[in-house]
């Protein structure tokens, strides 16, 4: 049986395939009957699904990360694709690939990182250079950058989309601290090293969680554990330099309210934030973009972003209008063919000679 990706599925049909669980619960209807609600998932993107024939047997035999053999009919509920299921059955994963179902990044994962690196030998300060590179060169921390997602579920949840993210937060880094005339040093610095704890905040795999050490100590304390073990290693390394690097780190949330130790008190600090949240949700719009599966030019309402998304290409064009009335012409000039000269009739009047040619003969004497 060929894999049928969520992608790929468009109009009402029947479906066999495989998917991945993302969501499974056990619901009641106003009727009070029970039945399944279900979200399928593979590489190219979620499905949500129904399942409404209530069987302790699937509720005791499914659950959440499970692979299953789904049957049903690909229909549309509320301009949403919704898949009604007839029938699930649990697989082993030794009996798919699970790189079906492992959503990654369009970037090659290495490249990216040499461009990082890249950036990073690019920096003036010789004590924040030595820092980054040490920092992320380091076997273990460089594989898992690789690899880790940035979220859990919303913003560069997908493999390698931390390397993406703190790539493009990078970038930014770069351009925006020469436009702002800002120090570069430390801004690449807090874009880099921002978010790169979540390799320890987060699992790997198909199925991400929280770790232990992410529940209870998180990325942005970790951050600091790790400058303060990179640079301790370095010699002379600036008192003040480590400080301002850590305020970047605890203040990039950038607010109270969203879980920031500190709020961003230098110029650096405050484009850090900027950057990042800029980042994040020009992600989790294009994760909208490319999950949603809403029909027509709108996604269906995102809680988190409290809006509607419109998902389609905005109009573009590279020449200017033309009027309706010279399209019309053009038009007409292509396609009217004059008429084929008619034999002359007796019955027929004979067109008027012209003034001009009555007058081409005439002699006016002075």
């Amino acid at each position: 049986m060929s894999k049928l990706f969520v992608a790929d599925l468009h109009g009402k049909e029947e479906i066999e395939s495989i998917f991945l669980v993302k969501i499974f619960n056990t619901m009641e209807g106003k009727d009070g009957r029970k039945y399944f609600n279900v979200i399928l998932s593979d590489a190219s993107g979620d499905l949500e699904a129904r399942l409404w024939q209530y069987s302790e047997e699937v509720e005791k035999n499914i659950s959440k990360n499970s692979f299953v053999k789904v049957r049903g009919k690909l229909n549309f509920f509320q301009g949403r694709k919704q898949f009604i299921i007839t029938s699930i059955e649990k697989m082993n994963s030794s009996e798919v690939n699970e790189e079906d179902f492992v959503m990654k990044s369009g970037q090659n994962p290495e490249v990216m990182f040499k461009e990082l690196l890249g950036i990073v030998d690019n920096l003036s300060d010789v004590y924040i250079r030595d820092l980054i590179r040490n920092i992320i060169t380091d076997g273990e921390i460089s594989r898992r950058l690789k690899t880790w997602q940035a979220g859990k579920s919303i913003h560069h949840a997908y493999r390698s989309g931390l390397l993406e993210h703190i790539l493009s937060c990078t970038h930014l880094a770069v351009n925006l601290s020469r436009h702002y005339r800002v120090n570069d040093n430390y801004v690449v610095a807090g874009c880099i090293l921002h978010d790169l704890c979540k390799i320890y905040e987060l699992t790997d795999g198909i199925n991400v969680e929280y770790t232990e050490e992410g529940k209870l100590v998180g990325h942005l304390v970790k951050g600091l554990e790790i400058v303060d073990r990179y640079a301790y290693k370095i010699k002379n390394f600036p008192h003040y330099t480590k400080m301002h690097i850590k305020h970047i780190l605890l203040s990039h949330h950038g607010e109270y309210a969203y879980g920031s130790p500190k709020i961003p008190q230098t110029s650096e600090a405050y484009l850090v934030h900027l950057i990042d949240m800029m980042d994040s949700k020009m992600g989790t719009l294009e994760m909208i973009k490319r999950n949603d599966s809403s029909t027509g030019n709108w996604s269906g309402f995102v809680k988190h972003l409290d809006r509607i998304v419109y998902k389609s290409d905005l109009p573009f064009y590279p020449e200017y209008i033309q009027e309706e009335e010279q399209i019309e012409e053009r038009h007409e000039a292509k396609i009217v063919t004059p008429p084929p000269s008619q034999p002359k009739n007796k019955n027929t009047a004979e067109p008027k000679t012209s003034m001009a040619k009555m007058l081409s003969g005439l002699k006016i004497e002075e």
